[in-house]
C-alpha cells in the first residue's frame, strides 16, 4: 500500500473511533475520558471542548495547571515560521488593503497581529507605500517580543506596536485575521468606544456560525484559551448599528471548528468581511466613488 494511502487509512480509522465514541451508548463513558486528555498539555495541533455561555464561564471551565491567555512565556514564539507566506484565505484580504492603500488610506491597526506576521507576510504581495504606518496590537508579552523582530526584521520601519486597544482611534483601517475568537470583547463593542472609529475594517479568518453564538475551549498545546463563535446575523447586525455596510463576504474551508460531542456547534469553514463607514447614507467607495445607500 502506499505511504498516502497507508496515511488515508489511518486517518479514516481514527475519524470512525472518534465518531463511535460519540454515540449515545457509549458517551456516557467517552466524554469524561476525553475531557480528561483534553486537558493536558499536548505537542501539536488544537483540540476543542465543551460549550459555554460567556468567556468567563468558559474561562472558569479550563485547567488551572495550563495558561488561558496569549499572554505567556512562548507565545510570542508561535507563528513566526508563518511570517513569510501567505495562506489561501489571506487572498481577499490581501486584494482589499492593496486597494485601500492605492486610495490613499495610510494608518493601519492590527487587532491581535501578534509579532506582525501579516504585515511581514502581505509585504511580498503589496507596494508598501513609504508613508504607511502599521500598529500591531496584541498582549504585553508578544507586543515586546514584536519590537525585538522587528528592529532586525523591519527594513521599512513602518510596524509598531501596541498594548493599549484604544490606540485604534484616528486609523484609517482596522485589519485583523484569526485574533476576534480570543478576545473577551467583540470586535463591535471595541468600535464602539472609538472616536474616530476606523472607516474601513478588514476581518478575516474567524469562525463564525450560521445561527448561534458560544464559546468553547481550544487547547494549543502550550494553553487552553476561551474560544469565541459569533453567530452572523448578530455580527452584521452590530457592525450596521454603529453605521458599517458590508462591501464584501468570503469564506475559508482551510479552517473548521469539530467540537466533540457538540455537533450543532460544529463549523465548516472560516468568515472574513470587509465593513466600510457610512456618513451621511452615502458610502464611500473605492478609489473615490461614491453611491447612495
Amino acid at each position: 500500500m502506499a505511504y498516502d494511502e497507508v496515511n488515508w487509512a489511518k486517518w479514516k480509522l481514527k475519524r470512525i473511533a472518534n465518531e463511535g465514541a460519540e454515540l449515545p451508548g457509549v458517551r456516557w463513558l467517552t466524554k469524561p475520558l476525553y475531557r480528561r486528555i483534553f486537558r493536558r498539555r499536548h505537542r501539536s495541533g488544537n483540540a476543542y471542548f465543551g460549550v459555554f455561555d460567556s468567556y468567563e464561564a468558559a474561562k472558569t471551565a479550563a485547567p488551572p495547571a495550563l495558561p488561558s491567555t496569549y499572554d505567556f512565556a512562548g507565545a510570542a514564539g508561535m507563528y513566526q515560521d508563518q511570517h513569510q507566506a501567505i495562506r489561501v484565505s489571506d487572498y481577499p484580504l490581501v486584494y482589499w488593503l492593496r486597494r485601500l492603500l492605492d486610495e490613499g488610506q495610510r494608518r493601519l491597526f492590527d487587532l491581535g497581529g501578534h509579532i506582525g506576521v501579516t504585515y511581514y507576510g502581505f509585504q511580498r504581495y503589496i507596494d508598501y507605500p513609504a508613508d504607511m504606518r502599521w500598529l500591531v496590537h496584541d498582549v504585553p508579552a508578544v507586543v515586546d517580543a514584536g519590537r525585538e523582530w522587528a528592529a532586525q526584521h523591519d527594513a521599512r520601519k513602518s510596524l509598531h506596536f501596541t498594548a493599549s486597544r484604544s490606540d485604534a482611534e484616528g486609523n484609517d483601517v482596522l485589519l485583523t485575521s484569526g485574533a476576534l475568537q480570543y478576545l473577551e470583547y467583540t470586535l463591535p463593542e471595541l468600535l464602539r468606544t472609538l472616536e474616530p472609529a476606523p472607516p474601513h475594517v478588514l476581518v478575516n479568518l474567524v469562525p463564525m456560525h450560521p445561527r448561534r453564538s458560544y464559546f468553547t475551549l481550544q487547547n494549543i498545546g502550550k494553553a487552553v484559551l476561551p474560544y469565541r463563535v459569533m453567530a452572523v446575523p448578530e455580527f452584521v447586525a452590530a457592525m450596521e448599528a454603529l453605521g458599517y455596510v458590508k462591501k464584501d463576504e468570503w469564506n475559508s474551508t482551510e479552517r473548521s471548528l469539530r467540537i466533540p460531542f457538540e455537533p450543532a456547534c460544529n463549523i465548516d469553514g472560516y468568515q472574513g468581511f470587509y465593513f466600510q463607514k457610512v456618513h451621511d447614507r452615502t458610502v464611500v467607495g473605492i478609489a473615490g466613488s461614491a453611491r447612495a445607500t
